[in-house]
């Protein structure tokens, strides 16, 4: 199996847990190589390994998403839901095929009046986001499939896919949403209106967006990429034609990684 390598940060390089990882797999047979934001993922690679945190899982997935080579995440980080697996659990699974691929929702943004910053990168695994850029509160017309909602007054807005319902949606409020379902998320930032509550809409929606500011511009990230946009560019928003393929280990449960991870349900009254 012909395997890359994604390392988050340098110090991480040697790492004694990753370097055993390495090693075992080197014994199975694989051919490992180590892959950098600006050296093309080798041919025929079988499989990229992330190894770091969720934002680097990000930033990995950026790279082969549209290739269609599955992605597993190694957790040396801190929180660790895209890369949820430890160094020690991976070589003896991926050798032995006790893994599955799942695809994840990857979303696609264009900018109307053509935005360079938009257009680069236009792919997303988590979320996009619109956010003021400067003191002046965002104002946001959505429209769902050309019917307008009414205009968000807040901080900004977030666009999440079910993979990112438990990142950026979660802390302003979203409802954290099973992998696999099929959906869209629409959380407002600190929303200027009393009765604003996150939406979700089904993940064939297209999502038309269109921002007004007095400091007349305003900030668009997708996932961990930011740029500043004008705000006469209207953003569309919606499902990309590609998923990303993400390798689960057969030991991994969403709803113990909210468990461990982030406490759901602790609770005095649940300890047995």
């Amino acid at each position: 199996m012909k395997i890359a390598i994604y390392i988050g940060k340098k110090e991480l390089r040697t790492d004694s847990r990753m370097l055993s990882m390495i090693e075992e797999l080197r014994c199975g047979g694989c051919d490992l190589h180590e892959m950098t934001d600006d050296v093309l993922i080798p041919e025929g690679t079988d499989l990229l390994l992330s190894v770091g945190g969720d934002g680097t899982f990000l930033s990995a997935s950026a790279l082969v998403a549209d290739k269609g080579i599955p992605v597993l995440g190694v957790n040396l980080g801190r929180m660790g839901f895209l890369s949820e697996n430890r160094p020690e659990d991976v070589a003896q699974a991926v050798l032995s095929g006790e893994y599955t691929v799942e695809k994840r929702t990857m979303l696609h943004a264009e900018g109307e009046t053509g935005s360079a910053e938009i257009d680069s990168w236009p792919y997303a695994l988590n979320e996009m986001t619109v956010r003021r850029s400067g003191a002046a509160m965002l104002g946001v017309d959505v429209s769902i499939d050309g019917v307008r909602l009414p205009t968000y007054w807040a901080d900004g807005l977030v666009i999440s896919t079910s993979s990112g319902s438990t990142a950026y949606s979660l802390s302003v409020g979203g409802p954290i949403v099973l992998p696999e379902s099929e959906v869209l998320i629409i959380s407002p930032i600190a929303p200027h209106n009393l009765n604003v509550r996150p939406l979700v809409v089904p993940d064939t929606a297209e999502l038309v967006l269109k921002m007004h500011s007095r400091d007349g511009s305003f900030e668009f990230s997708a996932d961990n990429r930011t740029a500043e946009v004008g705000e006469d560019t209207e953003v569309s928003i919606s499902v990309a034609q590609f998923s990303l393929k993400r390798v689960r280990l057969n030991r991994s449960n969403f709803i113990k990684a909210l468990t461990e991870k982030l406490f759901w349900g602790e609770d005095v009254r649940n300890i047995k």
